[in-house]
């Protein structure tokens, strides 16, 4: 099959070597270069699935320095495959100055997805995935690290950070601190022997984890949304009473529990009442 010319962002296994696409290994041995984190690494890949296309390191140490060899191995019409040390890259990883320059230059890039430790640890956490975001590496000093906790505790969104094994517990016990003490989950060893999700309130992972140690493994670090406080009878009411000016009870008590989550039956009563009351 021919492979048109262009940059190949493709995601190898995160831990299982089974999981990467029939794609993968395709565009892997078609290509003219294979650009990777650890050329080691990447070896046992292209071992395993018998790809002998030449291998480069490219990473944030040689980036500069290699942008413009690429940029111009592409322009002269090569295919180059960007990859990570495992799963899909610029997700946390080096790439995103590179495909910026190659797009800057009016080249082609092209995507090869498969797997991801973010996407994978959301899949199977149990906390809301409708509206997520995903924070990389928290700072590794604790002031810093509550800092930038800081910018994210009003998000309504299920969070995601990846952390080493080293700082899992204080990281754990600064998310408690400052997000609160919500239902949070430690996914860690994805796709491998010893694949473990461990869940519970993020000050009660905090204590595990400094009683048992640092553990070993990539991992992933999932916290649950805020709980957001019910609106209280006089906000309703009041908000009930200017809906009331130009809306029908029933049509006043659907926005209003749109807008604020409370039971729809509540609010038509209570607008009800608002109705009944003496001018």
């Amino acid at each position: 099959m021919a492979f048109n010319p262009g940059l190949y962002v493709t995601a190898t296994p995160i831990g299982n070597m089974k999981d990467i696409t029939l794609r993968a290994i395709e565009v892997m041995q078609n290509a003219n270069l294979i650009l990777c984190e650890d050329t080691r690494i990447t070896a046992r890949l292209c071992q395993a699935y018998e790809i002998s296309t030449r291998l480069r390191a490219y990473h944030d140490h040689n980036g500069a320095g290699m942008r413009p060899y690429i940029l111009e191995r592409l322009q002269n019409g090569e295919r180059i495959v960007l990859i990570s040390d495992a799963g899909t890259p610029l997700i946390s990883d080096p790439g995103y100055k590179l495909v910026r320059a190659v797009r800057d230059a009016g080249l082609p890039v092209f995507t090869v997805p498969g797997a991801s430790a973010l996407t994978a640890a959301l899949a199977i956490a149990g906390a809301p995935t409708d509206r997520f975001l995903f924070a990389g590496f928290l700072p590794p000093k604790s002031a810093a690290r509550q800092a930038a906790l800081a910018g994210l505790a009003g998000i309504q969104a299920t969070l995601l950070f990846y952390e080493t094994g080293p700082r899992l517990a204080a990281s754990l016990r600064d998310m408690a601190r400052v997000l609160g003490d919500r239902l949070g989950a430690v996914a860690r060893e994805l796709t491998k022997l010893h694949e473990e999700v461990r869940e519970a309130s993020l000050a009660s992972l905090a204590d595990h984890y400094e009683d048992h140690g640092a553990p070993k493994g990539e991992i992933v670090v999932i916290v649950h949304p805020p709980i957001e406080e019910p609106a209280s009878d006089a906000y309703l009411a009041d908000l009930l009473s200017k809906l009331l000016a130009d809306n029908s009870l029933k049509d006043a008590a659907s926005i209003a529990s749109e807008q604020t989550g409370a039971p729809r039956k509540k609010l038509y009563n209570l607008a009800l009442r608002l109705k009944q009351r003496p001018e």
